[in-house]
């Protein structure tokens, strides 16, 4: 009994310090994961315990996973679990992808390098639809990411998930665009007003911008 009581505890700690961090109140919270505000007050309030289903759509909005709210042992790689007994593969739409990236987090943008296909994760945050991260000037990154050609912007692919592992559910986002190195003053602004920080930290001070052509996603509803 005791475990559960310090389960329910923690559960309702992270999910208010998470929405503290995001700026929200229990009310945009509760609208974002389509539960009542009533619900959250009571899990922050270490009520009662949580029902799967509610819990893993607040684990959405927050832009976290169940585990993490739950301060599960994140020792073990995720999804190493087999499927709940009848998942759903849903489609979402454009509004519903861009709406799951809103929180910001890290994900991973993949692209042609100068040694072939590369994936690396990054911080990001969300500008006006467009996903905005910050590398080394003049690293790596940075000039792999350099057509060399004026007004030629390098293609790239963008991915978020979000695995869910107590709940067998969780989702994916890609995103397909052009990358534009932020360098004029009037972009540098906004871009640096969303407060993304580099995930790696050190001297990363070049902004890069993915514009979106294409907004694909998938949601693992976990079966009864």
């Amino acid at each position: 009994m005791s475990q559960k009581v310090t389960t329910i505890e923690r559960l309702g700690r992270r999910i208010a310090e998470r929405r503290d961090a995001l700026g929200l109140t229990r009310e945009q919270l509760a609208e974002r994961a389509g539960v009542d505000a009533g619900y959250v007050a009571c899990l922050e309030g270490q009520a009662g315990p949580p029902v799967r289903e509610a819990l893993a759509r607040l684990a959405g909005a927050l832009g976290t996973t169940v585990a993490e709210l739950l301060g599960a042992d994140a020792g073990g790689p995720s999804g190493a679990g087999p499927a709940s007994a009848h998942p759903e593969l849903l489609v979402l739409d454009e509004k519903e992808s861009l709406r799951l990236l809103e929180p910001g987090g890290v994900g991973r943008i993949a692209f042609e390098g100068r040694y072939g296909l590369t994936v690396l994760p990054v911080n990001y945050r969300l500008l006006d639809g467009a996903v905005v991260f910050r590398t080394a000037t003049g690293g790596t990154t940075d000039e792999d990411l350099r057509t060399g050609v004026a007004d030629v912007e390098y293609k790239v692919a963008f991915e978020v998930d979000r695995i869910e592992d107590l709940t067998r559910g969780g989702w994916s986002v890609l995103v397909q665009g052009s990358l534009h190195h932020v360098t004029a003053e009037d972009e540098r602004g906004p871009a640096a007003a969303t407060g993304v920080e580099p995930w790696v930290g050190g001297d990363r001070r070049q902004y890069l911008k993915i514009v979106p052509t294409r907004v694909t996603g998938r949601r693992i509803k976990p079966g009864a």
